[in-house]
């Protein structure tokens, strides 16, 4: 049964083509910097909001007409599902997708149910991802619906919840492995507080490590060699979360000595709602060496919360190809679209049209980015502004040659610091604006 009976394959048609069911700019077997835009890109179909979402939002019902659902979270509704996911994304093309456990099955009366539930409906997708060619890019375990994490996960005050949730990443690990999984996530959803005074901070943040100290150790043991990946947040749904923003993720593995355990999967809609851009947030994970995979979505400034937009602004993913580019690509990660169409276009079609607006626009971010490196043009500024670091006084200072005595010395016999040259801010947003 086809479940998108009136869409095609999705083709490259080129930038001068009118169908909206074609690719302007994405061409996967173009090669930019020596990698074809396929491998460079490695695109992912979130399982939530492409096929669980149902335009529900706080103020009103569900809005999406799908067909192939049933009104109860049924193991045969969830069967059914993965042939939609798999027929969507054959068509669309997207070589990877990610998933939560209860985003594929539905969670049973105890876990061991909830565990027969996602082993069958893991041996379905399992079908279709060797039917297709499709790979899972990453799984991850969902830590934050049920009620019983109403107080966290792993940072929880209720040791039997801790408890609880190492039984579900151990199982969700188990699926990841099983299904060739690249990557595994963790997003703490309730890994924070909401009132520091009933709140002991050092201790949550003790079993948050001791967590994924101890995922890291049954990963291991079942065979599982792929990339364990944080994901920062700074708020919804708590108030304050222990990922905040990359940054502070960092520290925290850091402090526990992580650093060799985890890398980082950026979302551009969590670096805005921590007051970053996603630039900030990809160039510290990546100066860190810790750039592992990125959530691709956007947000809407005026709204101010996680709207999850899909990406169509070419300035954000051309900013975003600058980093990737520069540290040679993502893989084992990848660009997930954690992105979901809006409430008001709720036909099934309406799929089809965002993501081939995300791809397109990543696939023109990510050509225009290239250009600019091939041009030199911000390598050379940047290098003009540093100068002063190359050599002399500021070359002796990186090389640790010398004392707060030795540059006094220095500064009393030359009097005063050299003139400073413009940041010609402008000028460089002017250059950007004329490769876009």
């Amino acid at each position: 049964m086809a479940y998108f009976p009136d869409v095609p394959k999705i083709e490259y048609e080129g930038p001068k083509s009118k169908n909206p069911l074609a690719f302007k700019h994405y061409n996967p077997t173009e090669v930019i910097e020596g990698k074809s835009m396929r491998d460079l890109l490695r695109f992912s179909v979130c399982y939530w909001h492409t096929f669980r979402g149902t335009g529900v939002d706080p103020f009103g019902a569900p809005t999406m007409q799908r067909p192939w659902e049933d009104a109860q979270d049924s193991v045969d509704n969830a069967l059914r599902r993965v042939d939609v996911a798999f027929e969507f994304m054959e068509k669309l093309g997207a070589p990877f997708y990610c998933f939560h456990d209860r985003d594929i099955a539905p969670e049973g009366a105890t876990l061991a149910e909830s565990n027969d539930i996602l082993d069958t409906i893991a041996d379905k997708l399992k079908e279709e991802q060797k039917r297709t060619g499709i790979k899972l890019l990453w799984g991850t375990a969902n830590l934050f619906s049920h009620p019983r994490y109403v107080h966290g996960a792993a940072t929880s005050c209720n040791a039997d919840v801790f408890a609880f949730a190492a039984c579900q990443v151990k199982k969700a690990l188990e699926v990841t492995n099983y299904l060739g999984g690249q990557n595994y996530v963790f997003w703490g959803g309730r890994e924070g507080y909401h009132s520091i005074y009933n709140t002991d901070m050092r201790r949550e943040l003790d079993h948050m490590a001791k967590f994924i100290q101890m995922a890291k150790t049954h990963a291991r043991s079942i065979g599982f060699k792929g990339q364990f990946l944080i994901e920062p947040k700074p708020k919804e749904p708590t108030k304050h979360q222990y990922d905040f923003d990359a940054a502070t993720c960092l520290n925290f593995l850091r402090q526990y000595g992580l650093m060799e355990t985890c890398k980082l999967n950026i979302e551009t809609n969590h670096a805005t709602l921590a007051g970053h851009s996603m630039m900030h947030e990809l160039t510290v994970a990546s100066n860190a060496q810790a750039l592992g995979s990125i959530d691709a979505n956007t947000g809407d400034l005026l709204l101010g919360w996680d709207t999850d937009q899909f990406p169509t602004d070419i300035y954000l993913t051309t900013q975003c190809m600058l980093v990737i580019l520069a540290q040679k690509g993502l893989s084992p990660g990848g660009i997930n679209f954690d992105a979901k169409v809006r409430r008001e276009s709720f036909e099934p079609n309406d799929l089809f049209y965002a993501h081939i607006g995300g791809m397109d626009a990543f696939a023109r971010g990510l050509k225009i980015a290239a250009q600019i490196r091939k041009d030199g043009v911000l390598t050379d500024i940047v290098k003009g502004r540093y100068s002063s670091w190359d050599s002399g006084i500021g070359r002796k200072i990186e090389k640790s040659q010398m004392t707060f005595k030795d540059l006094e010395e220095y500064m009393l016999k030359k009097g005063n610091s050299a003139a400073n040259h413009s940041g010609r801010q402008e000028m460089i947003e002017n250059i950007i604006n004329d490769y876009l």
